[in-house]
C-alpha cells in the first residue's frame, strides 16, 4: 500500500490540439478551438459553434492504423491513451498490475445515429455493425486490449464528472495495493443526440461561450479525450520516471438537487472542494490555481462561484475556465483539465479565459484573462460537475 500517487505521463486530444505541445501553444497564442461545425452532420451546423477535434475519422484511423469505421469515441480515446501509454518505460519482464479506467457519456452513439438514419427509412436497411459499439464500455474495452492493460478494466459514466472519477478510482486502487500502474481518464465525441439534448435545455450559446462572465448565456459543446498515467511513488522510483505532480486530494459529492442543475448555493461543489482540501491536508490559502468547471451556463457558474466564495473569500487564488478554449468535452472534461492542471504545476503556468469582460454580479470571482508563465504553482484544484448533481474535485500538488 502507498500514500502517494504520482502523475507520470499525459495524453490529450481536443479542439485546441492533438497533443500536449499543440494544446499549450493554443493557450499561449490565445487561440480558441471553438468554431464552425465541420464533421458533425447536424441541422444546427450553421447555428452553434463547436469545439471539434480538427481531424476526420479517417485521418485519426490512418494515424494509428485502425479501422476508420470505428466510432469516433474509440478513435479519440485510442489516440490520447496511446500517447499516455508511450510515456511508460518498457515493462517487459516486470510483474506490475496494470489497469485502464475510462469515463464516457456518449460511447459509440455517433455510429448508432448513422444506423438509424437508414433504419428509420427502411427497417431492412442500416449496418448493424454501427450499433455494436453503442455502449460506453466499448471504447474502454477496445483501448485496453490494444494497450495490453487487462488486469483491471472499468468504465465510469457519471456525466461530466466521469473522467475525474476515473482518475479518483485509479488513485484509490493504487493506494489500496490492488494496482501498480493505471491509465485513467476519459473520452467523448460530439453527437447529434448530445447537441440536441443540450439545446432542448436552452443552455447552448450561439456564439463563443463566456464562462464566468455576467453576459454568459450558455456553453459550447466540444469533444476530446485525455488520460494520465498514475503510479505509486515506489513504482515511479523503480522505473526512474520524473512525475508531473501528485494527486494529493480528491472527493466526490452529490447535492441531490436537480437532474440538470446544481443547487443555488452550490452545496455539491462546496462539499467536494471542502473534502478534497481536507484529504490533501491543505488550507484554501495554499491553492495557487483553480481550474473551474466553468461551463458558461447561468446556473453552473453562479453555483460554482458561490461555492468558491464560501471556501476562499476573501483571498482568491488565480482561476479560469479552460472550456472557453476546448468547449465542454462532457465526460472527458475532468481528464482534459487534469492534464492542464499537471502542466500548470510542472511548467509554472496559468491558463486564461478566452473571453471575459464583465464580473458576475454579487460575486468576487474574476478569472485570469492572459496565459501567464514563470509562476510558482504548487497546488491546483480542478472541478468537474455532472448532471444529477455528481460533483468531483481533484487536487494536484508539486512533488518536492
Amino acid at each position: 500500500m502507498t500514500d502517494t500517487v504520482l502523475l507520470t505521463g499525459l495524453g490529450i486530444i481536443s479542439a485546441i490540439g492533438t497533443n500536449v505541445p499543440e494544446s499549450i501553444d493554443s493557450f499561449r497564442k490565445h487561440r480558441s478551438g471553438i468554431g464552425p461545425c465541420r464533421y458533425l452532420g447536424t441541422i444546427h451546423k450553421n447555428i452553434f459553434p463547436l469545439g471539434e477535434v480538427k481531424l476526420s475519422n479517417k485521418e485519426l484511423a490512418v494515424m494509428h492504423d485502425i479501422d476508420p469505421g470505428l466510432s469516433r469515441t474509440i478513435l479519440l480515446s485510442y489516440h490520447a491513451a496511446k500517447a499516455a501509454f508511450d510515456t511508460i518505460p518498457d515493462l517487459a519482464g516486470l510483474d506490475y498490475k496494470k489497469g485502464f479506467i475510462s469515463g464516457s457519456s456518449v460511447g459509440g452513439m455517433d455510429r448508432t445515429e448513422l444506423f438509424f438514419e437508414d433504419f428509420t427509412k427502411d427497417k431492412f436497411s442500416g449496418d448493424l455493425h454501427d450499433v455494436m459499439n453503442h455502449d460506453c464500455g466499448k471504447p474502454t474495452d477496445f483501448v485496453a486490449e490494444k494497450l495490453g492493460f487487462t488486469d483491471f478494466v472499468s468504465t465510469l459514466s457519471t456525466a461530466c464528472s466521469s473522467s475525474a472519477n476515473s482518475i479518483m478510482l485509479g488513485s484509490r486502487l493504487i493506494k489500496a495495493g490492488k494496482l501498480d500502474i493505471v491509465i485513467a481518464g476519459g473520452v467523448d465525441s460530439l453527437t447529434k443526440f448530445t447537441l440536441n439534448g443540450f439545446n432542448s435545455l436552452m443552455i447552448v450559446d450561439k456564439e463563443q461561450c463566456r464562462p464566468l462572465d455576467e453576459s454568459r448565456v450558455g456553453l459550447n459543446l466540444g469533444e476530446g479525450a485525455a488520460y494520465v498515467v498514475l503510479m505509486s511513488d515506489k513504482v515511479a522510483g523503480d522505473l526512474a520516471v520524473s512525475p508531473y505532480c501528485s494527486l494529493s486530494g480528491y472527493a466526490n459529492s452529490n447535492d441531490s438537487f436537480h437532474q440538470t442543475a446544481l443547487s443555488n448555493e452550490g452545496n455539491g461543489p462546496f462539499l467536494a472542494m471542502e473534502a478534497a482540501l481536507r484529504m490533501s491536508k491543505l488550507t484554501p490559502g495554499q491553492i495557487d490555481y483553480i481550474n473551474m468547471h466553468g461551463t458558461g451556463t447561468q446556473n453552473n457558474d453562479m453555483a460554482e462561484g458561490k461555492a468558491v466564495e464560501r471556501i476562499f473569500h476573501p483571498d482568491y487564488p488565480k482561476l479560469s475556465s479552460t472550456k472557453s478554449f476546448t468547449g465542454h468535452t462532457l465526460g472527458a472534461s475532468g481528464a482534459v483539465e487534469a492534464v492542464f492542471s499537471a502542466i500548470a504545476i510542472k511548467d509554472g503556468v496559468v491558463f486564461p479565459n478566452f473571453k471575459y469582460e464583465n464580473q458576475m454580479s454579487d460575486l468576487n470571482i474574476v478569472p485570469v484573462t492572459k496565459f501567464t508563465e514563470n509562476l510558482k504553482i504548487e497546488n491546483v484544484l480542478s472541478n468537474s460537475f455532472g448532471f444529477g448533481g455528481n460533483c468531483t474535485s481533484l487536487i494536484f500538488s508539486k512533488v518536492n
